[in-house]
């Protein structure tokens, strides 16, 4: 368990050198439990602590899906100061954060059908790069915190992108298909997502050097003003 005041998506991915996989939390009878908005004194004893629980469960889920991200940016290093133990040690803590933040992900009722959940996921890059995004932005340009604009710019036009793929990916359920098999590629650098084929050249970054996987989209890009 970890930092609290942060959201973000939690991907295992296997301590094992080269492979790759998603543990999930083993599979129990659900409940079903219902948050009452309003003020707390007009609910049962009963009502109040599960609405309690479920804050709690979101703060717990926040904390254990920043704690996954650290771990990994935090093995990372390891290796590249090479301490491959330490780094090894990091993605297994990583990756028990990672069941963790599902555990609590599952038992907030928040995983429901597909469709449900690509809506949940439209809302959210919505809102990211409408709102939340531009603010951001907006004060780090105020500020003069030339790296943090350039965060804020890369995520604000790449969860766009999301949006729209999402999006794509509904319509197709709605029409009882799934989507057609095709590659996505992801930049390491800025996280523009493509599908289909990967690109030479990346949008908006200004690019000194550029390496293409199968898979994945790696390029150097220096911050500018």
């Amino acid at each position: 368990m970890g930092w609290q005041q942060s959201t973000g998506a939690s991907f295992a991915t296997s301590v094992r050198s080269g492979a790759a996989s998603l543990f999930l939390p083993r599979h129990e009878s659900e409940l079903e439990v219902r948050v009452y908005i309003g003020a707390f004194k007009d609910c049962a004893p009963g009502e109040s602590k599960v609405a309690k629980s479920i804050e709690n469960l979101k703060n717990a889920f926040a904390g254990e899906s920043q704690a996954n991200r650290r771990y990994v940016a935090f093995a990372r290093k390891a290796d590249e100061e090479g301490f491959p133990q330490v780094a090894k040690l990091f993605r297994a803590a990583a990756e028990a954060e990672t069941v963790h933040a599902l555990n609590h992900l599952e038992r907030m009722g928040e995983i429901r059908t597909t469709k449900e959940n690509l809506e949940t996921a439209i809302s959210g890059e919505s809102f990211e790069f409408k709102n939340m995004y531009p603010e951001y932005l907006s004060a780090a340009k105020e500020e003069k915190n030339h790296e943090a604009a350039w965060s804020f710019t890369v995520a604000n036009k790449v969860e766009e992108i999301h949006a729209g793929l999402y999006s794509k990916a509904i319509e197709a359920l709605r029409g009882n298909k799934d989507l057609p098999k095709t590659d996505y590629y992801v930049c390491s650098v800025c996280g523009n997502t493509v599908e289909g084929a990967a690109p030479r050249e990346m949008p908006d970054l200004r690019s000194s050097e550029e390496r293409v996987h199968q898979g994945i989209i790696e390029c150097v890009s220096a911050v500018t003003d």
